[in-house]
């Protein structure tokens, strides 16, 4: 697997220096400053590929741009109003320029309104190191009693419901605040100066769209940008939805396997494909991820690989961002299935790595100094990727014995993959006007 790292640009406390000794092969990152639905520029993608290639000191690093996370796409082409159809041309026209950079993976996503969801940004773990945490209690305390979204107790069970107004009633006016900050810090552009009114207003554009509806502009999407990219031999890879459960009466549609399954078959081009995350579809306790990396194959254009430890039975529920080999993901599995399916890519000629990442990580030593992004800690993905590669030389050391194991070789798939990379159907949703 391709070992890389998430950078989100000059101004992350992470330099091009600490990647490097990090020991990382290639960078993730992204134009955050760009608005989603405007194009990325040929001068705004070299300027951030010589910021990647740049040390501090002004020499060369060994490091380059590889995969970008994420080429946002705009609430206007997810409800299809607006200027969605100019968006859809600024997307391949961003796609083009990426591609003339030598960028071959783009992952997006397709949550509305939010990118991802927790509750605390810095839960404080028993040996003193902090964490991300979503508390499904605390969460409908936003909905419904600050948020008050109309109809939101009605999306959570009795017991959730009747725990609200006690906590409620003896929370802080500044554990209040702190509640808004972590939820909308998910949420794009400058989240700090949004205030709940301005989440209101941002639910009201998904006002009667139903997940086959957002499914169906999901379809739409892919129809229109997945040509352009085969054409110009680039990987799109979808995010999963984070956590994997509607939220704020907001529809969800990249949730499970299944979910990814029927994207495929609507639009059947091998460029169409996913970001399996890991923690993401872990915090469900029916997705069974080294079967999802092991069946899905094929189309796994890039990993992100972390662990979460469920608090809870079913979902929703409330969890945490555990260490990566530990929560309730057998990371070791993860792993082994996804070096079998380069070793299957390799016996039919591809010679396509799987980028992955240590993605996000707990807060231990001096992170806590640093200030960074939340749940990108300089030492605790440090750790992680450490753990990470651990695995990986032990799964592919030559003198390891599989037979007596408990894994399978990662030369011989334990499971037939399926057939999905054939290509050329764009199915029933994906027939919009010819180009």
């Amino acid at each position: 697997m391709r070992q890389t790292w998430r950078w989100f640009g000059p101004h992350d406390t992470c330099s091009v220096e600490d990647m490097e000794q990090a020991g990382v092969q290639g960078v993730v990152t992204a134009l955050h400053h760009v608005p989603p639905g405007a194009v990325w520029t040929p001068e705004a993608i070299a300027e951030r590929q010589q910021a990647v290639a740049t040390r501090g000191d002004g020499t060369p690093s060994s490091l380059a741009w590889e995969v970008v996370e994420s080429l946002p796409v705009s609430e206007e082409i997810k409800t299809q109003t607006g200027a969605w159809r100019e968006h859809l041309a600024a997307y391949r026209q961003s796609l083009r320029n990426l591609a003339g950079a030598g960028i071959a993976v783009v992952c997006y996503n397709f949550m509305p309104i939010i990118d991802w969801t927790r509750t605390e940004l810095r839960h404080r773990r028993p040996d003193g190191a902090t964490t991300m945490r979503f508390d499904l209690t605390d969460f409908a305390i936003f909905d419904i009693h600050l948020l008050a979204r109309n109809g939101a107790a009605e999306d959570y069970p009795e017991a959730v419901r009747e725990a609200t107004f006690g906590r409620f009633r003896t929370m802080p006016d500044e554990a209040k605040a702190e509640l808004v900050r972590a939820v909308t810090a998910g949420l794009p552009g400058e989240v700090e100066r949004l205030a709940l009114g301005d989440v209101r207003d941002l639910l009201g554009r998904y006002e009667g769209v139903s997940a086959e509806r957002l499914f169906g502009t999901l379809v739409d999407f892919l129809a229109e940008v997945l040509p352009e990219a085969e054409r110009l031999g680039l990987r799109l890879a979808c995010h999963p939805d984070d956590p994997p459960w509607p939220l704020l009466g907001l529809p969800r549609v990249m949730s499970t396997e299944a979910d990814y399954t029927r994207v495929f078959e609507a639009v059947d081009l091998p460029a169409n494909g996913a970001t399996i995350c890991s923690g993401s579809l872990g915090a469900r306790p029916d997705n069974d991820l080294p079967g999802i990396v092991e069946r899905l194959g094929p189309r796994v254009h890039f990993l992100h690989l972390r662990n979460v430890r469920r608090e809870g039975p079913g979902q929703p529920c409330s969890f945490f961002e555990d260490r990566h080999l530990e929560g309730n993901t057998d990371m070791v599995a993860v792993i082994a299935a996804a070096l079998r399916e380069e070793a299957r890519r390799r016996t039919t000629g591809a010679t396509q790595e799987i980028p992955m990442r240590p993605d996000h990580g707990q807060d231990i030593l001096d992170d806590s100094r640093s200030a960074g992004q939340p749940g990108y800690p300089r030492i605790g993905r440090l750790k992680a990727l450490a753990e990470l590669r651990g695995i990986i030389a032990t799964i592919e050391h030559p003198n390891i014995c599989w037979r007596n194991s408990g894994l399978n070789s990662p030369v011989k798939p334990s499971l037939p993959a399926p057939d999905i990379t054939s290509g050329g159907n764009l199915g029933p949703r994906a027939r919009m006007a010819e180009r």
